[in-house]
């Protein structure tokens, strides 16, 4: 770690440089990567313009109620030693868009960021609204305000409910009608957008979660069994076990990361079977599909399964 700042309140970014001093590896917008503090992993998305330097800036803010990823990375020292991934992209820029709406909520700023940076520099359509609960809570503040793209963005301060959905449907009538919206920041927030956004038929909806929204189903619901097409081996999945618990209980490692469906480490090809999805990373032409599934979270809609592992 080279540098630390704090941003806003509860709020630091971190500089990171590769180890004896190599450049890191390149990255686009919208990325993220896997951060290794001890047996937990957290994702954290790329700030920074994209290849600028060969490093990486990432934000983390201290959440009250932290599993322990947070209260790490704020104990955290310059000049100590992170081991990472390598940077991963679910929340990919279509620069071929003719409009492009960034909606940033709290800490939800940090892969947006990065997408302003790269849309000025590709000189694309633009627009970039900040959603916080009061200015100290306002991370970069300063930072957005020196750059090319500060006169279009508008920071909003303290609103709630109704003002919220009011700001964004105002954003949302002044731009043409197949423009692409990305949106990151807090669960109601991102049901406020998604709401917003179905308000205006044409318009490309973008999301990026850092943390899963409470489950709207019974997560406990129906036992089923799967079948790993490349060893013939089935295996129960009972009805308080996920996927990837089982195929541990029954020694199978599987390389996961968040274990909330946010992240894309465990997808896994599905061969057989209706998946029950319940990630909030696929897109609903990609759960349609029903080719692939996340299976730290999802489930089964059939007896049995048939996975490509």
């Amino acid at each position: 770690m080279r540098r630390i700042f704090v941003e806003a309140a509860d709020i630091r970014s971190i500089e990171l440089v590769g180890a004896n001093g190599r450049s890191l590896a390149p990255f686009e917008a919208g990325a993220h990567v896997d951060v290794h503090l001890g047996e937990l992993i957290r994702q954290y998305s790329l700030i920074n313009a994209t290849d600028v330097d060969g490093s990486y800036r990432i934000a983390i803010k201290l959440e009250p109620n932290s599993r322990g990823g947070s209260r790490l990375m704020h104990a955290l020292a310059e000049g100590e030693t992170l081991k990472i991934g390598l940077p991963r992209n679910n929340f990919a820029l279509d620069l071929d868009a003719a409009h492009s709406v960034l909606l940033a909520g709290g800490i939800g700023i940090t892969p947006l960021l990065g997408m302003a940076y790269q849309l000025l520099a590709r000189g694309n359509s633009f627009s970039f609204d900040y959603f916080a609960r009061s200015s100290d809570r306002v991370a970069f503040a300063e930072e957005i305000r020196s750059t090319a793209f500060a006169p279009r963005t508008q920071i909003h301060l303290g609103l709630i409910g109704d003002e919220v959905q009011r700001a964004l449907a105002t954003r949302l009538d002044a731009v043409s009608p197949n423009a692409h919206v990305y949106t990151c920041g807090p669960a109601p927030f991102m049901r406020a957008v998604r709401e917003a956004v179905t308000a205006k038929p044409g318009l490309v909806l973008h999301l990026e979660y850092f943390a899963a929204e409470p489950p709207a189903q019974d997560l406990k619901a129906g036992a089923f069994h799967v079948r790993l097409a490349k060893s013939g081996t089935t295996i129960p999945v009972n009805a308080s076990q996920t996927i990837v618990e089982s195929l541990r209980t029954a020694g199978i490692e599987i390389e996961t990361s968040c274990e909330q469906g946010i992240c894309g480490t465990c997808l896994t090809a599905v061969l057989a079977g209706r998946p029950d999805h319940r990630d909030m990373m696929l897109t609903e032409e990609e759960q349609k599909a029903g080719d692939c599934m996340l299976i730290c979270v999802s489930r089964s809609l059939d007896a049995e399964l048939v996975l490509d592992l």
